[in-house]
């Protein structure tokens, strides 16, 4: 398993940490799937009744590394360490939904954006520190929604709060981010690790059968529709919006730091 990805056991509790603080747990590839690996290995565990996933430093997870020379990665374009043309992004809802029964918390301890919201989000609860910021972003960089988050927001939030959330590019921070359904409990900084152990610890008080046929119950329910098929899809959208001109405009105007000009084409 990759380095970027620090995972350590306390009894029955398995932490999975975002480990490259210096970019802000930006995604590369190989951090991307060194999460879905340790997910993976988690959920065969046994001795592991609950899944706790959360950021090093001051960040859960920048989304994309977009920096010029970082691993970037993009829909369109070929990469041979993917398993399927899902690729990683749909891959964090795949293996914590649906290959996963045991419960994921989610330690939202910084910001979160992009594919990182996403890896948040498909999470099964979640905590966040009240200075955590959460945004979508897609629509400053020319992109849709991927990640699962058309599936994820809308169940979390509601239609139009998902479709306001990011069409208008929000940010929610903290307690905001619990008003509109992205999370269940904030908690100050200075003691969120220590409540992200204990909470996940309370949950180990339960049998860990009665939690797993719990988590079964209720993603079976939201699966009325067939959840490849809506990765596929946003898969196929992202792969559009990013090969436009106008999504080339938006990620150049990112980096340039600078307004993008549109031509809707």
């Amino acid at each position: 398993m990759t380095k970027l990805v620090k995972v350590t056991d306390a009894g029955h509790v398995r932490t999975i940490m975002l480990d490259r603080a210096e970019k802000k747990n930006a995604l590369s590839l190989d951090l991307a799937w060194g999460v879905v690996e340790a997910v993976d290995a988690a959920a065969a565990d046994d001795n592991v009744w609950v899944v706790a996933i959360t950021g090093s430093g001051d960040a859960f997870c920048a989304g994309l590394d977009l920096t010029p020379g970082g691993e970037a990665y993009s829909p369109y374009t070929p990469q041979t360490a993917m398993l399927d043309d899902i690729g990683w992004v749909g891959q964090f809802l795949l293996s914590i939904r649906k290959r996963c029964d045991k419960p994921v918390v989610g330690g939202i301890n910084g910001v979160a954006v992009g594919a990182g919201l996403g890896l948040a989000m498909a999470t099964d609860v979640r905590l966040i520190a009240s200075s955590a910021r959460l945004m979508a972003g897609y629509t400053r960089i020319g992109g849709s929604p991927d990640a699962g988050l058309t599936v994820t927001l809308p169940q979390a939030m509601g239609y139009e709060r998902a479709m306001r959330f990011m069409m208008e590019n929000r940010t929610l921070v903290g307690a905001e981010a619990v008003a509109w359904g992205m999370a269940g409990e904030v908690v100050d900084d200075a003691a969120f690790a220590g409540r992200l152990a204990a909470y996940c610890q309370e949950l180990c008080a339960w049998s860990p059968i009665t939690l797993r046929l719990l988590k079964r119950g209720m993603v079976r329910s939201y699966e009325s529709s067939d959840l490849e098929s809506q990765l596929r899809f946003e898969v196929a959208n992202i792969r559009r919006a990013f090969a436009s001109e106008d999504g080339q405009e938006a990620r150049r105007a990112f980096l340039e730091k600078r307004q993008p000009v549109f031509q809707g084409r």
